[in-house]
């Protein structure tokens, strides 16, 4: 009997080694601890941060509920430290993990099925590469990755992102066979730390009050982007690489501010960087450390209207970038000379001791000018924007007849009115005597202000012959 019992024992001891189960009968198999119920839980010990923490040589996977942090932790023994377990709780409100195309179901739907309707409340987040049914209306939503090398937006055919909403886009790549962009409208659109790669063509974006465009890699594509009636247009660090083709990036319409700073355009070929040829209107415009580069004829296409010959851009833009043309008031220059016979000159009369223009019946002819121009003989008009101090330089080769001993002054005049200090006096000794006169001065001149050659008799009387040979001005 005694040995009954004993095996009785030894038999239900291993049983309960190998398994227990605590409301069921039938453990899982798997489990060493299996616990039902359906009125009950699982109570594990709760302790404040500081007691957790004076727990003496913690085990490996050791839990317990923190009172203070409300949340479980578990020891690791590998990093010695405990580890906050996920929860709802510590999860972000208004938050979506994308990994692929059916986790925008809900947003499918409210687009009617056609359109990717994000919530305008959410933050997107892209995981790998997603494949795109139908194109996406940001809606003002916040749509990222993590690693733009990774973290993918494809679609085949037709356009990405289309609607009248801006938002905000960072860290993914976009590719696919048709259109990145067709945006018109919206308050502000961000696009940051984003690949662009392989479209027919990049799109457009129109009528925002804000675009800002940073850090943005464009690779591949057939053609580029067109920005269309935005108040304030704002790039930075655009990278365009050899590898496009067509116009990069095409500016139209009405612009309050363009300001376009670093990066690269790499044009080969029949490329373009930009075109400006349908003249679109510009309060201000910056094009500040853009570096062009490549094989390309034509980097600009340049205003058709506005622009001076061999430059590209109005006066209402500030351009310094290499491998394009610098444009600023800084650089404003001209020149003019007189384009006739050089051995019989042109001719005016001098009656009285009043300083006049020079102009007889000869003719100036212009060249070199940017921000001036030439809109009469002896004439150089400033049109750039701001009030600067310009540094003038002329020269006259003269003969005066009927003048034997008297004095004459030659002086450049602003607005009509004679500038004192850039007076040279001559004496004429004779009818016959040819006489070089130079002049030179600093000249601060405002927009529409002008600067004309004038002479004057300051001694004698009656009427003499003012014989001019050459005459030349240039001002920068």
């Amino acid at each position: 009997m005694k040995l009954r019992i004993t095996i009785m024992a030894l038999l239900l001891c291993s049983a309960a080694m190998a398994q227990v189960g605590i409301g069921t009968t039938t453990p899982e198999p798997s489990s060493i601890l299996d616990i039902s119920s359906e009125e009950q839980g699982l109570l594990a010990p709760r302790m404040t941060t500081a007691q957790r923490n004076a727990i003496t040589t913690p085990a490996n996977s050791l839990l317990v509920y923190d009172t203070d942090l409300k949340s479980f932790y578990y020891f690791d023994s590998s990093t010695t430290s405990w580890v906050k377990m996920n929860a709802a709780s510590s999860e972000r409100d208004n938050f979506k993990l994308v990994k692929s195309a059916a986790d925008l179901a809900p947003e499918l739907t409210a687009g009617g099925g056609s359109t990717y309707l994000l919530d305008e409340n959410t933050y997107y987040e892209i995981n790998g590469t997603i494949t795109l049914a139908a194109p996406i209306d940001l809606n003002n939503a916040y749509l990222s990755g993590l690693d733009a090398n990774e973290d993918i937006l494809f679609k085949a055919s037709g356009t990405i992102f289309q609607g009248a909403n801006g938002g905000s886009i960072r860290n993914v790549t976009l590719s696919g066979n048709g259109t990145a962009f067709s945006i018109s409208g919206g308050t502000s659109l961000l696009v940051q730390n984003t690949i662009v790669a392989n479209f027919s063509t990049v799109g457009s974006i129109a009528g925002l009050n804000i675009f800002f465009g940073n850090i943005i890699q464009f690779t591949g594509n057939t053609n580029g982007i067109t920005y269309s009636n935005i108040d304030n247009l704002l790039l930075s660090n655009q990278g365009w690489f050899g590898n496009n083709s067509g116009t990069y990036e095409t500016f139209t319409g009405d612009f309050d501010l363009i300001e376009k700073v670093s990066g690269f355009s790499i044009a080969n070929g029949t490329a373009i960087a930009i075109n400006v040829s349908g003249n679109p209107n510009v309060t201000d415009g910056v094009l500040f450390g853009t570096a062009f580069s490549g094989t390309s004829t034509m980097y600009i296409n340049r205003y058709t209207s506005g622009s001076y010959t061999g430059f590209n851009f109005t006066k209402n833009w500030i351009v310094n970038c290499p491998g394009i043309p610098r444009e600023s008031d800084d650089v404003a220059t001209g020149n003019f000379y007189y384009s006739g016979s050089l051995t019989t000159g042109f001719t005016q009369s001098i009656a009285s001791g009043t300083a006049v223009k020079i102009v007889g019946n000869g003719t100036t002819t212009a060249n070199s000018l940017f921000r001036f121009s030439a809109p009469s003989t002896n004439n150089m008009t400033y049109e750039g924007k701001k009030t600067r101090n310009f540094q003038i330089n002329a020269a006259l080769s003269i003969r005066v007849i009927g003048a034997a001993g008297d004095f004459y002054a030659f002086v450049i005049a602003k607005n009509g009115t004679v500038v004192t200090e850039s007076n040279a006096v001559v004496r004429i000794n004779s009818d016959t005597d040819i006489q070089n006169v130079a002049l030179n001065s600093i000249v601060s001149m405002a927009p529409t202000d002008f600067i004309e050659i004038y002479a004057q008799r300051l001694t004698g009387s009656g009427t003499d012959t003012l014989v001019v040979f050459s005459e030349n001005l240039s001002i920068k």
